[in-house]
């Protein structure tokens, strides 16, 4: 049997999870590792000033880490009350006031996502659009030459509309596409999202917007062959995005 000693000794170099572990050996560690002293040393590794304290918390560091270390287990969302089905997306592009892109494109289609034309998509494009993060993409058919911004200004306005109550939300507001990644061959444009006052402490995400295109030699055109939208700062799953689509502003 281990002494006393040497487990007062080793106790307090342990993790919470170790010591926890520890509690269960035996009636003999069980007591000595519910002492105080060792759940003290664990929360001033974690929240020192709180044992600076002159008086230790009423109910005892040991319920006092307990209650604050807690795993947080991801709790499953329920499900949307919209679906892909009831949203229509009104996309429009524009090169500085000329519009040469204007689709009204269902649900459906948008969150079925894209197939790969048969040769000119780069690898890394290709993993990216494979990731396990969930992205509406629009297939472009037939491929659309845009301008890569060194000449004219691009940018694109994004709509959503919902069938069961009429009502449109604003998601991508005519932004312009700044940056141009040609290691992954993707335009990119974002817009903060309007939430609806519902829900006032929700704020400050974004709405991506990428335009896929295909390197053909052109560096002042982009052979553009999907447009993608995500909410991937805060949304990886169809349920996730469904839940941020319905807290939009919808009038």
């Amino acid at each position: 049997m281990v002494s006393e000693e040497v487990m007062k000794v080793v106790f307090p170099l342990l993790e919470g999870v170790d010591l926890a572990s520890c509690m269960v050996v035996c009636k003999q560690w069980r007591d000595l590792a519910r002492d105080d002293y060792f759940w003290k040393c664990l929360c001033a590794k974690r929240w020192p000033s709180i044992c600076k304290r002159p008086n230790p918390p009423t109910a005892g560091y040991y319920k006092l880490y307990q209650s604050f270390y807690k795993r947080q287990h991801h709790k499953p969302l329920l499900p949307p009350r919209i679906s892909f089905d009831d949203l229509e997306f009104y996309i429009d592009i524009w090169a500085e006031n000329r519009l040469f892109f204007s689709e009204v494109v269902p649900g459906s289609v948008l969150q079925q996502g894209t197939t790969f034309p048969q040769s000119g998509v780069c690898e890394m494009l290709k993993y990216h659009l494979e990731g396990s993060e969930f992205k509406m993409t629009l297939p472009i058919e037939p491929r659309l030459k845009v301008p890569s911004g060194q000449t004219e200004t691009v940018s694109i306005s994004v709509l959503a509309g919902r069938k069961d109550s009429n009502k449109v939300a604003h998601i991508i507001n005519k932004s312009t596409f700044d940056y141009i990644d040609r290691s992954l061959y993707r335009a990119l444009a974002f817009e903060y999202l309007d939430i609806s006052p519902a829900y006032p402490f929700l704020s400050g995400i974004r709405a991506w917007i990428s335009l896929l295109f295909m390197e053909d030699g052109n560096e002042g055109v982009m052979d553009v062959f999907g447009i993608q939208l995500d909410f991937c700062d805060v949304a990886n799953s169809k349920e996730e995005v469904l839940w941020l689509l319905d807290m939009l502003d919808w009038k």
